[in-house]
């Protein structure tokens, strides 16, 4: 059975530049380096960021952006201090997409090798309801159409 995701594993052009980053924005632990060993694929480091096992390894870029994001869960109050260290870093905040009232904020990056990262303020409970609250919405205004036009 599934226990919980063991690790995620970015493919980066810069250990060190990812390095920076990962500790810049995320406040990650720097728990191992290979230095110039390869056990595994190519030169890596792996990182903790509130007990989740980051992975970074040494390679080729991903050639274009998607909207394929891994969201890291934040508070409220630390969306614009985190939004200060992604900027000073010199990343590319992309737009947030629309947002219905209620299921949180969220804060879009890529970072150099174009991995696109989300900082989010909600939880899954809060997006359910809002998603609810928006369809009974929805259908309240529906009735309310139909009841004036019939």
């Amino acid at each position: 059975m599934i226990q919980g995701i063991s690790h995620i594993t970015f493919i980066v052009s810069d250990l060190d530049r990812m390095t920076d980053l990962l500790k810049t924005v995320f406040g990650a632990e720097e728990v191992y380096s290979s230095g110039e060993k390869t056990f595994s694929i190519s030169k890596e480091k792996f990182f903790l960021v509130n007990g989740l096992w980051i992975a970074i390894m040494e390679g080729m870029p991903l050639l274009e952006r998607t909207y394929n994001h891994v969201a890291f869960q934040i508070r409220d109050e630390d969306l614009d201090e985190i939004a200060l260290r992604i900027k000073s870093l010199g990343l590319e905040v992309r737009e947030a997409r629309n947002r219905i009232e209620g299921e949180g904020q969220s804060l879009y990056f890529y970072d150099f090798d174009n991995h696109l990262f989300e900082l989010h303020t909600g939880t899954l409970d809060q997006r359910l309801q809002s998603y609810s609250q928006a369809n009974k919405n929805d259908a309240l205004k529906v009735d309310t159409i139909v009841a004036v036009d019939a």
